[in-house]
């Protein structure tokens, strides 16, 4: 496993275990809202609320749903005040995790958060202590079988101002810079080459490998925070072999 790429399939195939489940649905939801309250409902100045959509769309949530939450974001239904906070720590192995979230009650949540991390092997850190190690990046993964041909992509990608391009076994990973989203997303649509992934993300400069128990442990610090409600997103930068992983 090289890193970002191999754990952006894999919260996509999660999230769509999730939201059977119908906890993404309620996630989403709250990050369109949060969105609209922050930027407005349109989403072609509100980067925040585009990416929100990109993801209801990519999990099938309802437009019913969508709409609610946006109507919610102006005002015109009742809502909890919502606030986004970003917590940092070390899980097993020296790893560094950053956990975006959105809660109404932040004494909770942190609390919550620091009990997750010392049950599975890691410790809740100061704000900065990992944050360093992470750049925000667009990321879009393509799997090989809705587009094979590497050499094209790449290319298509370049001219797009992607400023990386890697091969995974069965899928591409696109990066840059969170500036160049709209031109790498235009360019898939214009070539009717679909993503999986599409997402601004924190990317790691560096890998940090773990095997064995350190590896264990960290998944299960991943799966634990993905699962409370208040966390929106997880970011880590281990690298677990394949096959554990799956």
């Amino acid at each position: 496993m090289s890193g970002h790429s191999k754990w952006a399939n894999i919260k996509h195939k999660k999230g769509k275990m999730d939201a059977v489940r119908g906890k993404i649905t309620t996630k989403i939801a709250r990050e369109i809202t949060v969105a609209v309250r922050m930027g407005g409902s349109d989403p072609t100045g509100n980067m925040k609320l585009k990416l929100a959509l990109t993801k209801a769309k990519a999990n099938n949530i309802p437009k019913e749903n969508i709409q609610r939450a946006i109507q919610k974001g102006l005002g015109a239904l009742e809502g909890s005040n919502y606030e986004e906070m970003l917590y940092e720590g070390y899980g097993p192995g020296g790893s560094a995790v950053m956990i975006e979230v959105m809660t109404d009650n932040r004494n909770r949540t942190a609390a919550d958060v620091r009990h997750i991390f010392s049950k599975n092997g890691g410790n809740l850190g100061e704000t900065g202590c990992v944050g360093w190690m992470f750049k925000k990046k667009s990321v879009f993964v393509v799997e090989k079988e809705n587009f094979a041909n590497e050499e094209e992509l790449m290319m298509l990608a370049l001219e797009a101002g992607a400023d990386d391009f890697q091969v995974e076994e069965d899928s591409f990973e696109i990066t840059s810079e969170p500036e160049v989203f709209d031109e790498i997303e235009k360019m898939l649509e214009e070539n009717n080459i679909e993503s999986s992934v599409a997402e601004i993300s924190m990317v790691p400069d560096t890998t940090v490998k773990l095997e064995g128990t350190d590896a264990t442990k960290m998944l299960k610090l991943i799966e634990a925070l993905e699962d409370h409600d208040d966390v929106q997103e997880v970011y880590a930068n281990y690298d677990i072999d394949e096959d554990l992983m799956d």
